[in-house]
Parts: structure tokens; sequence; C-alpha cells
């Protein structure tokens, strides 16, 4: 039976963003055998990367919403831009709510989740919603002293969604069972589906390859992701610096809000080892190919909330990672789990500076062992052929089971 589907997405291509290519690679999926629809916001993220103009040819349709945008970050246009583009979606499905049949929403919380839920449960439309951040709890964790009344004011509006949407998509089990204990959901609500990386782009990449293409000297230490204020890039750059290397390079690719910001304190501190690098689209394999580690730092608390789309495409360039991460976290779990990094506690120069020194002493071999254990984890756990087909059973069983 061909189902008409409505897809919402906070972000989606052009933008180079992982949570972009999850719901693409969705609408690719359904589409060769249902009607898809998707609707996005114009393409404004990451802060600073160059958009074409070239529209691709799909089979799929997509309605652009012209809705409020806010690319570099700012919590208060953050959440005018939320507001903005679930307002606009609400009024979509509620001009074309006879021609569908179920929506999946992979939107920005905590305002365009709502709206998508209120109006569909008004016309009876199953929705499934996928949580990639647990809101508000991963903005008050930013924000010590009053974070405590943000849960307080915020949390029940993310009640209401959770228990009002059909089916729940959460990205780990720890992310389940704190959803099902904190927001008293059925556990047999939530289903858990890995965020994944294309890992075709990687495999083939290294494929070719050879032995004379890999960088011997210096040993480089990579960031590679959006340069945000949330993303704790500085605390890189200041461990870096007091390591005071000497054939060592920090490399920090990608774009973000915080760039030009960060590209200042280097000029200023003189350091001419810490390089910015940008990231063509399709050629992060090629970038991450040349670090000898991959660095990986959260704000405290913040890893309890989410799981970084960078730990996938980190682990499929099958290279070893220092995490700057909670210990409890499950990012901390994947990567002790798969003995393919290192753990330390986030936010301490001191302890990271101490880690960089020991790993730049190891032996080669021993961190391509590293390396290719997680990627041997990723291919099982993270890749876009096992997880994609989750996602669409959810959708078409949620449609399916509806009473």
């Amino acid at each position: 039976m061909d189902i008409r589907i409505l897809i919402v997405s906070a972000v989606f291509p052009p933008e180079p963003i992982v949570s972009a290519q999850i719901s693409e690679n969705i609408a690719v999926e359904l589409v060769r055998n249902h009607n898809v629809t998707v609707l996005c916001p114009p393409p404004t993220k990451p802060f600073g990367y160059q958009f074409n103009n070239k529209k691709s040819v799909t089979k799929y349709k997509v309605e652009q919403m012209s809705s409020f945008t806010c690319p570099a970050y700012n919590l208060f246009g953050r959440f005018r831009e939320n507001y903005s583009f679930g307002k606009q979606c609400y009024v979509y499905i509620k001009k074309n709510w006879s021609n569908i049949d179920v929506i999946y929403a992979n939107t920005g919380p905590l305002f365009a989740q709502f709206l998508a839920v209120r109006i569909a449960n008004k016309y009876k439309i199953p929705i499934i919603i996928h949580i990639q951040d647990i809101y508000p709890e991963s903005l008050s964790n930013k924000i010590p002293g009053i974070g405590k009344w943000v849960n307080i004011v915020l949390r029940p509006l993310d009640k209401y969604v959770l228990k009002n949407s059909t089916s729940i998509i959460a990205i780990s089990e720890k992310m389940k069972c704190y959803l099902g204990k904190t927001r008293k959901i059925e556990l047999s609500k939530i289903n858990v589906v890995h965020n994944w990386q294309d890992e075709s782009a990687f495999i083939q990449y290294r494929q070719t390859v050879t032995a004379d293409n890999l960088l011997k000297s210096p040993f480089i230490f990579m960031y590679l992701g959006n340069i945000g204020p949330v993303a704790g890039v500085e605390l890189l750059i200041d461990a870096f610096v007091k390591a005071n290397f000497q054939d060592v390079k920090l490399v920090i690719a990608g774009s973000g809000s915080m760039k030009e910001k960060l590209q200042s304190k280097c000029k200023s501190l003189g350091n001419e080892k810490i390089e910015f690098w940008i990231v063509p689209d399709g050629k992060v394999p090629e970038v991450q190919s040349q670090a000898n580690v991959l660095l990986l730092p959260v704000k405290r608390g913040a890893s309890f909330s989410s799981l970084p789309s960078k730990l996938p495409a980190y682990m499929f360039s099958a290279k070893p990672i220092i995490a700057c991460v909670d210990e409890q976290s499950d990012i901390a779990g994947f990567i002790m789990q798969t003995n393919c990094g290192w753990i330390v506690e986030p936010e301490n120069v001191d302890v990271l500076t101490k880690k960089m020194k020991e790993v730049v002493t190891l032996d080669e071999l021993h961190l391509t062992k590293m390396g290719k254990q997680g990627c041997e984890y990723a291919l099982e756990h993270f890749s876009r052929e096992k997880n994609v087909s989750k996602v669409v059973q959810i959708i078409l069983d949620t449609k399916n089971n509806e009473k």
C-alpha cells in the first residue's frame, strides 16, 4: 500500500549535518514504495558554511518553510527559530492533514515537537518523534544555578510531547531508560536506534589509500565538527598549548560561530602548530584519515543527554579517540567497551594535556589496533545499512498499528 508520509526535519541537505543526512536517508528509503514529503527550513547550518544554489533531483517532495533562521548560536535566537519552524509546519499540516497518513519528526525540541504532536493529535495522525537530545536537561546542564528552574518550567512540555506521540525513537539504551523513568513513559513505546553514518564513504576511501599516502610526520591530533560554543574546542587549544609539543599538530576542521574567535586566539598565542581546516562536502573520510588521534570534547554533564554524531564518523575512520566526557555517559561506554580510545575528565586542561603527552609516545601499531576495534564496532552498530531499515520499519509499523 502506498502510504503518504510527512517528514518534519529541522535540518536537511545541503546542510552537512548528520541529523540532516539521517532524514534524507530515511526519505530515500521510504520513497521507493511510498509517497514522501519533507518539511524543512532554508539551509543555514553550520554557521559560515558555503552553500551552492544547485538543487538536487529527488523522487520525494521537499517543502522549504520560510521560517526564521538563526545560523550563529544564540539561545533566544534558537528558541525563536525552533518556534517559527514548528509554527509553519503546524500550519502546513493543518492545511494538508487529509493527505498525510503518518508523520516522522526529526525536529528540534521543544516547541517544534510540541506543535507537531499537537496538530497530529488533533487530526488523529500517528506521529513518531525522534529524540536526538534530551531537553530541557541538555540546556539546563549548560547553565548552572538556574538549570533546576529551567527543568521545572520546560520538562512538562517535553513530557506532553512524549506522552502524546504515537512512537518514540531514542538513540541509546540509557536515553530510553532515562526518558521512561523521568517522563513516566512505557518503555515499550520507546525504540532504540543508534544514529548512523554512511559507512560506504569511509570504506571506499580507505580502499584507495596506500601506505605512501599516510602522513607519518608530524603527529596530528584532530577535531572535526561544528566549531560552536557548546563544542568545547577551546579546551583542546589550551591543553595543546600547555603540552608545548615539538613535532605535533592540532587540527581543528569544520565551520561554526566560534571559528573566527578561536583563530584569533591562536594567532595571538603565536602557535603555528594549530591549524584550522575547511572540510569540503563529502571529504570527511579524507580529512579524518590524516589524523593520528581524533578528539571529542563535550561539556561537563552534556554527554548524559546526547550522543554526538561525530562519534560514529570518528570510529568509521579507524582512528583512536580521546573523549573528554563524563565517565558514566554513553560515549564513554562505547569507547571503553571497544577499547578504541581514552576517557578523560571533561573541561580539565591538565588531565587532557597529560593524556596527549602520553598518547604521542605510543607505538603506531598500537594506535592502529585501537582504531580498527572502533571501526569494527561502528560497522556493527552505527552503519547506515542496519539503522535506516530500523527507522523505516518503525514508521510503517506505527501507521499499520494505529487504532
